[in-house]
């Protein structure tokens, strides 16, 4: 929620298209560049609708969709809604809304409630103090990135804790998708940390249980973010992935 994309680290995208794929990030609808809508209430479907778009103007019939945390919801949706749009899944950090399942721990809401920043270093160091809570515990923290993240962010879009409000409320309001997960076919990776405070793995599983065939990987001692120690696992298994559906599809089409 109201993170931009800037927040998927540039290395990571790079290292992505190293395994032969065209990286496409993306601001949500009330995050960053992307238009704000104060006032508005939609839905998680609206999201994912907006995605779709995206392809729509990219011209990009079908696409190995990667989300994470609210992305994650939203990926799920485009696979539920728009089948034919997406080639592969891969869910990360996230949950199927299903009450008691990827629950928040306490000690994260304080973060949630606390006063907009209103400079740039006082918005740098509150990132910092936030990933300390739900960041990896069993991998470093790259510091460094989350400080260029929040600068680039801040600049980007200066009132972004009302937009990241109405995402929450989108999130709130979502129907559990745990019926509608059984009808996505195409190949599914789910993949979280074990030590996520923000989305109890809990979450996780409940999703890979909930898609036909999902795959789901726990990688020990990640949180709630992505850090470069689990990079080479992340990635390695999004491609794996992509290519397991390609090949499906090279099959399919003789």
């Amino acid at each position: 929620m109201g993170f931009q994309l800037v927040h998927w680290p540039d290395a990571f995208c790079h290292q992505l298209a190293g395994e032969g794929y065209y990286v496409v990030r993306f601001d949500n609808r009330d995050a960053g560049r992307s238009t704000h809508l104060p006032g508005a209430r939609y839905t998680l479907e609206d999201l994912a609708d907006d995605a779709v778009g995206l392809l729509d103007a990219l011209r990009i019939d079908s696409a190995h969709v990667v989300g994470a945390s609210l992305g994650g919801m939203v990926g799920q949706l485009m696979a539920i809604g728009h089948p034919s749009r997406v080639r592969s899944l891969a869910s990360l950090m996230s949950t199927t809304g299903r009450r008691g399942k990827g629950k928040t721990a306490v000690r994260v809401y304080r973060h949630m409630f606390s006063r907009r920043p209103r400079a740039e270093e006082e918005a740098i160091e509150r990132r910092v103090r936030v990933f300390l809570d739900i960041g990896s515990t069993g991998f470093a923290q790259d510091a460094d990135e989350i400080r260029r993240a929040t600068a680039l962010a801040f600049h980007r879009d200066r009132d972004a804790r009302s937009g990241r409000r109405r995402q929450q409320r989108a999130v709130r309001t979502a129907a559990d998708r745990t019926a509608r997960l059984r009808q996505i076919s195409v190949p599914t990776l789910v993949i979280h940390g074990t030590v996520d405070p923000m989305c109890h793995p809990s979450g996780g599983e409940a999703t890979a249980q909930a898609i036909p065939g999902a795959r789901l990987e726990l990688i020990d001692g990640m949180g709630h973010d992505l850090p470069p120690g689990a990079w080479p696992q992340i990635i390695g298994a999004i491609a794996d992935n992509a290519r397991r559906a390609d090949a499906s599809l090279a099959s399919r089409s003789g």
